[in-house]
């Protein structure tokens, strides 16, 4: 998700020399402009995209994932299944360390694991069906499962945050909840310090053994280092961003916004171009505990009121090849993508059915009180026109205004809207965390224990195990068109479309993966 936690964090730094020592040469240093400032270091603890990338950076995995959207060995030699499905061992490449010098074993595999499943939704499921976790020696690790489940390397493959980075096995000992307090990675960079609100800087890590076969691709194949040094240089102006690329101050932008897409574009010495394939996801999320949207009726009804067009357009603009519209439950070109009840986000809109089916739900003019974020104008402008979309549909509706760290607070509160709660707000995800319904969390129907918004859907629940379940994408693919049947159902949400963020470099740069930002096989020249 597109979120940005502002929570905040002390600098942590590494014990070694400072920046202005040393003798690496400008050709040698990759400067890098990401979204926001990298506010939490510890990439379990917090779903930030900043700490995903950081993550990369500075952690390995057991398994990438492909430009296929599937899991490849990474850290791992490779595994075996046995006992129909029920023993899974994985075998460590040799020659893998830690950024302290000491070895990867098999114990810190298996801490790391159990630190991550306990903060994220798939790796929960897994380690319910996981009998004993054990490391039979330095080189192995051995998943005891109660019953198969195909979904083991993608579970630790998946990019989606948070994700499962390798860590020493002392380090992974730290309550999941809170950060660790030292940063030793087991990947091709060595973090080396951060500056709050102005640069992050990391080493290459001499001792990181890549992959010796495969091809570069997402997070999967041979990570090979071609800068002795990146450095993340915040800078929330976009004006001064745009600047500093232009000029070959800075040689990577991760988001440029898009006012400054055309200057950029008119200078010859950068480049713009889509990385993502699969985008962002764009929501409407109804709080399913109060009136009116906890009826299924009235936020099904609601579907027929909306226009992703309108939507996207007011987010990135006419240019349709930053957009898609007929947007369902999963990114379209993914494994899971299909059309199943589709009709009621693409048949004609009709504001007047839309009203009249509302007063057949239920509608009781009650006040819908809608959280707008000001300080990221994506978010605002998906709330601002949510709020006309309800508005001409009949509701009764309150805008609140405010930055997003004041409404994360707000949208945790339970309590009635007219109390200081929430109706609904307005958010993206990256399409890699709605891909399927394992990492997907406002799928999820649990009630109280359900993302934001908390809908109980037992449908919905059952739907998801039985795809955990799925021995092949065949019937993954069956039981997601049914499960995306009862998404637009229940609707939990409201789909608003997808959008895809360009990203700006200087000309002279080759190797840039698809994907998320990460700083390996990139090269100048």
């Amino acid at each position: 998700m597109q979120r940005r936690h502002l929570l905040a964090a002390a600098a942590l730094t590494l014990a070694r020399p400072a920046l202005g020592q040393g003798t690496t040469g400008a050709a040698r240093v990759l400067k890098f402009v990401p979204q926001s400032d990298l506010a939490v270091l510890d990439p379990i603890v917090t779903t930030a995209n900043v700490a995903r990338y950081h993550g990369y950076a500075v952690w390995d995995t057991l398994y990438g994932f492909n430009q296929d959207y599937q899991p490849d060995p990474q850290m791992a030699e490779g595994h075996q299944v046995a006992q129909d499905g029920r023993h899974v061992t994985i075998r460590l490449r040799e020659g893998l360390k830690f950024h302290d010098g000491t070895p990867v074993r098999g114990a810190d595999c298996v801490a790391s694991i159990r630190r991550w499943a306990a903060r994220d939704p798939l790796g929960q499921v897994l380690m319910a069906r996981t009998e004993d976790l054990s490391a039979p020696d330095d080189g192995t690790i051995l998943f005891r499962l109660s019953r198969p489940f195909p979904q083991l390397f993608a579970a630790l493959a998946k990019p989606s945050a948070p994700v499962c980075f390798i860590m020493p096995e002392r380090l992974a000992a730290t309550d999941p909840a809170r950060p660790v307090a030292e940063i030793i990675g087991s990947g091709p960079f060595r973090f080396r310090e951060r500056i709050p609100g102005t640069r992050v800087v990391y080493d290459r890590f001499a001792d990181y053994v890549p992959r010796a076969e495969g091809i570069p691709s997402w997070t999967a194949g041979p990570k090979r280092v071609h800068f002795d040094r990146v450095e993340w240089h915040v800078m929330p102006d976009a004006a001064s961003a745009a600047t500093a690329l232009g000029n070959g101050d800075v040689d990577w932008w991760e988001n440029p916004l898009a006012e400054t897409q055309a200057t950029l574009r008119r200078n010859r010495g950068v480049v713009l171009e889509v990385p993502d394939p699969v985008g962002f996801i764009g929501m409407a999320r109804f709080n399913a505990l109060h009136p009116p949207f906890d009826k299924p009726a009235i936020r099904r009804a609601l579907l027929g009121a909306i226009d992703q067009d309108a939507f996207m357009a007011a987010v990135v603009g006419a240019d349709r090849s930053l957009w898609r519209d007929d947007i369902g439950i999963f990114p379209p070109g993914t494994p899971l993508a299909n059309d199943a009840g589709l009709a009621a986000l693409t048949s004609a809109r009709d504001p007047d059915r839309v009203k009249r089916e509302l007063s057949e739900a239920g509608y009781g003019g009650e006040k819908v009180v809608l959280l707008a974020a000001t300080d990221f104008p994506t978010l605002a402008a998906l709330a601002r026109v949510g709020a006309e979309t309800l508005q001409r549909v009949g509701l009764e509706v309150e805008l609140v205004s405010a930055e997003w760290s004041a409404l994360v607070q707000r949208r945790a509160r339970r309590e009635p809207p007219e109390r200081g709660g929430w109706s609904m707000f307005f958010t993206f995800w990256t399409g890699l965390d709605m891909m399927n319904p394992g990492v997907n969390q406002a799928l999820r129907g649990t009630g109280d224990r359900a993302w934001f918004g908390w809908p109980t859907m037992a449908k919905m629940e059952e739907l998801r195990s039985q795809w955990f379940d799925a021995p092949n994408l065949e019937a993954e693919q069956r039981i997601a068109r049914e499960l995306q049947a009862e998404a637009l159902r229940e609707a939990p949400y409201l789909p608003l479309g997808q959008y895809f963020q360009a990203t700006a470099y200087r000309r002279g740069l080759s190797g840039m993966l698809k994907g998320l930002p990460v700083f390996w096989n990139i090269q100048r020249g």
